[in-house]
């Protein structure tokens, strides 16, 4: 029987190059094996440096292994074909016209996603299929549709009939296909989930909420991999010593909290790119590294006989002249005044970027820095899988609550953002609506997808608003970032769904004048400012320009890059760690040609940041607070 493997994480722990080197080494033990990603924001391709797509592809240099990057657009017009196909023969095209836009809601690009997941899942084909997964918070709620849907589908076929996924006659197979989902994804015999985590506060938190959550729908995670580890015999300045007994009392505070089995991969000098370099972290995951059980470790943290070594070839070899090199230090300040501080309307600025690049610690520092200009300012998260809270150090609810002078938080809660959302529309509906027509609304406004367009209406809310000057939003990781931007055009056509041929279309305008304002909002760059956060490593650079191009053609202009967690010079003294800030220097000049905008450099710090003062003393450090 198929072995599933399914890698999930907090974003940018290194879960894809996890995932890949599990494939490989299955692969290499005569296993056929596929790897499949449901991340919106893939980078397999660009792991395996080659072409990957919407498409099962073969693997150069490794026989036995294939790949596929699952594309949302893609999967989108094939689930909806495999639904109306069978009916575009016998029915007139007015029915079918309303069968595709019963199938333009914003869920049904989820559902679609998920559908070909589930075939992936059914297959026996392959010994072994190796699931990449999307950012935790977003895997966690793909991962709960199948008990939604297949509950939403039975619930309304004892109504009208109909979902936002059309018909359920059309659709009632899925609820079985989506039951054998869920006793396969919690089969421990079947399917094992692993998670991939940093040495770090946010990381171990982000691992046991996760864990926890995927606890509650069933599913037990069988494994934890430790990436990134520093190694103990390069950390001989005060620096990265203090930095290195952070991560061991992170390890050490894992062990004692997550009694499951762990793997241990130390941070390399450079970059793991290239189906060489993966075959090598296949090779230490398994062969030189174990899985070790808790309760044989001991007080011992890792395996300190595994030695850090170089990938690549160093940049100090070629290929990297002192022009460039000196040209990569020289990179100017960009003027932070002129982008973030409010010119008489309240202004929005958004930070996203792949996972794990930091956005939530850079718009915890900008919204206290803008906050001690006296600009009175909310800081909101719309991350399903928000931290804001670990990094001030404070309970974060769902209504804004003060921080500190001028600094207010919220974090955009779905559960309760669904409610307020649903309670709302059918009060504004009363009156207006036959009772019928009330108990279509409300049918329709139960299906899971209402829960992410709710967010993104109390989303509207704080852009909206009047009482604060500045309105930072801490966003999701890229791909998710863009689904909900993109909801508004996806929304208008689910409220037209909503009150279908109803006489009076007041609601339907009114909530179509409002969304057309918000999007004009989002475009005016002297209303919404849109910085990338990135480190500079080659995935995190090619994500953030397809963002910034995804952007574009959505008609928003990205105005600045963040680059973060850079080296600070003067720790840098042995070969390891100059080898890294040399490659960081190299992608520095590339971010500069690449993106050809302002460039925010943010040095990496000593300590894990957390709490005001460590806010206050990082800001200070940019220059950012006088």
């Amino acid at each position: 029987m198929t072995k599933h493997i399914f890698f999930s994480g907090k974003g940018g722990v290194g879960k894809t190059t996890m995932a890949s080197a599990t494939a490989i080494h299955y692969a290499l033990t005569g296993e056929k094996t596929l790897i499949v990603t449901t991340d919106p924001a893939s980078n397999l391709a660009d792991v395996f440096e080659q072409e990957i797509g919407h498409k099962i592809t073969s693997i150069r240099g490794i026989d036995n292994l294939h790949a596929m990057e699952i594309d949302p657009d893609e999967a989108t017009r094939e689930y909806k074909e495999r639904i109306i196909g069978p009916y575009r023969e016998i029915m007139p095209e007015d029915v079918i016209a309303s069968l595709e836009e019963n199938l333009s809601g914003p869920c049904t690009t989820e559902m679609a996603s998920f559908d070909r997941f589930i075939d992936f899942m059914e297959t026996d084909e392959y010994d072994v299929i190796v699931f990449d997964t999307a950012p935790t918070g977003h895997t966690i709620r793909l991962l709960e549709l199948p008990v939604d849907w297949s509950r939403h589908i039975e619930e309304a076929s004892k109504g009208s009939g109909q979902t936002c996924l059309g018909p359920v006659q059309s659709i009632q197979d899925s609820k079985d296909k989506y039951d054998r989902a869920t006793a396969l994804l919690k089969d421990p015999e079947r399917t094992t989930f692993i998670f991939v985590m940093r040495p770090d506060e946010l990381s171990l938190y982000e691992t046991l909420r996760a864990s926890k959550e995927l606890e509650t729908i069933g599913i037990k995670s069988g494994e934890i991999i430790i990436n990134g580890i520093l190694p103990e015999e390069v950390c001989e300045v005060e620096f990265f010593k203090r930095k290195y007994g952070s991560e061991q009392a992170v390890i050490k505070k894992t062990e004692k909290t997550i009694k499951k089995s762990r793997r241990y991969m130390l941070l390399r000098d450079n970059e793991v790119k290239g189906v060489d370099a993966l075959r090598n972290i296949a090779e230490e995951l398994f062969a030189r590294n174990p899985p070790l059980s808790f309760s044989k470790v001991g007080s011992q943290p890792f395996p300190h006989s595994a030695k850090p070594h170089s990938l690549v070839p160093t940049l100090a070899k070629g290929g990297f002249s002192y022009e460039e090199y000196k040209s990569a230090r020289t990179i100017e300040k960009p003027d932070i005044d002129a982008l973030f501080l409010p010119d008489g309307q309240t202004k929005a600025i958004f930070f996203t970027g792949k996972g794990g690049v930091g956005k939530t610690t850079i718009s915890c520092i900008a919204s206290l820095y803008i906050a001690q200009k006296g600009v009175k300012t909310l800081l909101v998260t719309t991350d399903p899988a928000a931290h804001i809270g670990e990094v001030l150090d404070v309970k974060v609810g769902s209504e804004p609550a003060g921080i500190t002078d001028n600094l207010y938080a919220v974090m955009i809660d779905q559960a309760e953002a669904f409610k307020e959302y649903k309670e709302r529309i059918l009060n504004e509906a009363r009156g207006k609506y036959s009772e019928d027509m009330l108990a279509a609304m409300e049918e329709e406004l139960n299906s899971p997808c209402t829960e992410e367009m709710a967010a993104f209406d109390k989303f509207v809310q704080f852009i909206e608003s009047k009482d604060y000057e500045i309105v930072i939003f801490d966003t999701a990781p890229t791909g998710h970032t863009l689904r909900l931007l993109d909801l508004p055009f996806d929304y208008a056509k689910q409220v037209e769904m909503m009150v279908g041929a109803a006489e009076n279309t007041e609601i339907k305008e009114a909530t179509q004048n409002r969304f057309r304002d918000i999007i004009k909002i989002i475009k005016d760059k002297d209303r919404a400012v849109f910085s990338l956060v990135l480190y500079p490593e080659s995935t995190p650079i090619l994500e953030s320009y397809r963002a910034m191009l995804d952007l574009k053609n959505a008609g928003i202009e990205t105005q600045l890059v963040v680059a973060n967690m850079i080296l600070p010079e003067d720790v840098c003294v042995n070969d390891f760690f100059k080898n890294r800030r040399r490659m960081q220097l190299k992608y520095l000049r590339e971010i500069k040609e690449r993106f050809n905008l302002p460039v925010l450099r943010v040095s990496l710090m000593q300590e894990e940041i957390k709490g005001l003062e460590l806010l206050k003393k990082s800001a200070g450090t940019l220059g950012m607070v006088k």
